[in-house]
């Protein structure tokens, strides 16, 4: 209490607008950093073409916008099958013939698939900033102290939905726990007649589709070009880390940490160090925590 008063009502706001900015911004992170954590949780394939498939899903939302004035959180419908199906006919082609080789193979595999997929894009819409411009995102919502766009709403509470439906898939479906059953031993899995190589397809494909998605959720928000998947890639990496690998609550805690320091760091000290802020949380949480903040140590490698 003596702490509140001894805040002004313009400090109350500036911390009520950090929270709430923090908060939106967290979720939407989580949807990208779960598919990520996905993938590697049950596959153990880092894949460096995560950030790829979230551009594509921004392209998908930019062009149904511009061709046809559909809104982009109606193209997330059709984004969310398509993207699995994306999913599905990547594995077969790309991630099959690398899925028990070498780590070195996988990752020269997907930063490949990631530069490809970077230059195809340029050369089919070229290098220029598009944006996507629904009527929500000209939309302020005030509330007490603290002002939000009507986008980063929308796009809050479908990423959330989105994660928490997943989070429930993976714990209390059948196929959830074949998956799990599956990241924790997957030669065990296979001797109880566990069809691994199914079960890796399904995971890919769910991870590109939630990425996918989030990329849907983020157009109106970012501009759209061939290298924007970049800064939200990187980030993905270091939510997961500090969550844990293989942790999708973890991944979710995480992600909030991450849009803590960004929101914060951007308010004290300018935009343009909110990268080193978290990269410094990164290096040192590698440094004293390998296995995440809320991960237990042999996680990274248990997928637990």
């Amino acid at each position: 209490m003596d702490s509140a008063r001894r805040l002004g009502p313009a400090q109350i706001g500036v911390l009520a607008q950090l929270g709430v900015s923090t908060v939106l911004l967290g979720g939407i992170y989580a949807l990208i950093a779960v598919g990520l954590t996905l993938i590697f949780g049950i596959m153990r394939v880092v894949n460096f073409a995560h950030g790829e498939f979230l551009m594509l899903g921004m392209y998908l939302a930019f062009w149904a916008f511009s061709a046809y004035a559909v809104d982009p959180y109606v193209v997330l419908f059709v984004s969310i099958p398509i993207f699995f199906g994306v999913g599905l006919v990547t594995y077969a082609l790309v991630m099959r013939g690398v899925i028990h080789a070498s780590h070195n193979v996988q990752i020269f595999t997907t930063v490949g698939l990631s530069t490809a997929l970077q230059n195809v894009a340029l050369v089919l819409w070229t290098g220029d900033f598009r944006i996507v411009r629904p009527w929500h995102s000209s939309v302020v919502i005030r509330f007490a102290d603290t002002a939000f766009n009507l986008s980063q709403v929308v796009a809050f509470l479908i990423a959330v939905a989105l994660t928490v439906a997943l989070f429930a898939f993976m714990k209390w479906t059948h196929t959830g726990r074949v998956m799990r059953a599956t990241a924790q031993d997957g030669d065990a899995a296979t001797l109880m007649g566990i069809d691994t190589d199914r079960v890796y397809r399904l995971t890919f494909a769910i991870g590109i589709a939630a990425v996918g998605a989030a990329g849907v959720l983020v157009a109106p928000l970012y501009a759209v070009y061939p290298t924007a998947g970049l800064q939200f890639v990187l980030l993905a990496y270091v939510v997961v880390v500090l969550g844990g690998l293989g942790d999708m609550v973890g991944a979710m805690l995480g992600s909030l940490i991450v849009a803590a320091v960004e929101v914060i760091g951007s308010y004290l000290f300018g935009v343009a160090w909110k990268e080193v802020l978290y990269f410094v949380l990164f290096i040192a949480v590698l440094a004293f925590r390998p296995a995440g903040l809320f991960g237990q140590r042999g996680a990274e490698t248990l997928g637990a």
